[in-house]
């Protein structure tokens, strides 16, 4: 496994074990990981902090230019709100752990310029679905549907 996904599925591993939910993120430019994080929307009681969004906020300032060659991974496809910073910030590919339980925003990404590549990986595949299972009340709400 690479180990940029590897470090993805770390972070969702950290969230699982916090009480949230196990999606992971990292930010990469010039093969060095700049932004960690995973969603902590139920840890911090936020409406945004999924888990791409909390790798931008730990990456911190950068100019444009460093967002432009970079690479984000994510253990999820990401949704609407996260593919919209990565087009905000014109991050040009995008690495998905799995699309299985759940289908973001990928031909919007693509319609847009961005490579999407997805993995399909069964380490997420797994903690997404055992997840799902355990707080289904949870997941809906991550994804904005009914309970």
């Amino acid at each position: 496994m690479d180990e940029f996904m590897a470090a993805a599925i770390e972070e969702a591993r950290q969230g699982y074990a916090e009480g949230g939910i196990p999606i992971g993120s990292v930010i990469v430019c010039d093969g060095k990981i700049i932004g960690r994080g995973h969603n902590r929307r139920v840890q911090q009681g936020s409406a945004t902090l999924h888990g791409e969004m909390d790798a931008l906020e730990n990456a911190g300032r950068h100019p444009a230019e460093v967002y432009r060659r970079s690479v984000i991974y994510t253990t999820l496809s990401p949704c609407s709100m996260c593919s919209g910073a990565i087009l905000l910030y014109g991050i040009p590919k995008v690495i998905v752990g799995e699309n299985h339980t759940f289908m973001g925003e990928e031909e919007h990404l693509r319609s847009r310029g961005v490579a999407v590549e997805v993995l399909q990986d069964d380490t997420c595949i797994e903690l997404m679905r055992r997840f799902i299972a355990e707080r289904p009340e949870l997941w809906n709400e991550d994804i904005g549907e009914p309970a």
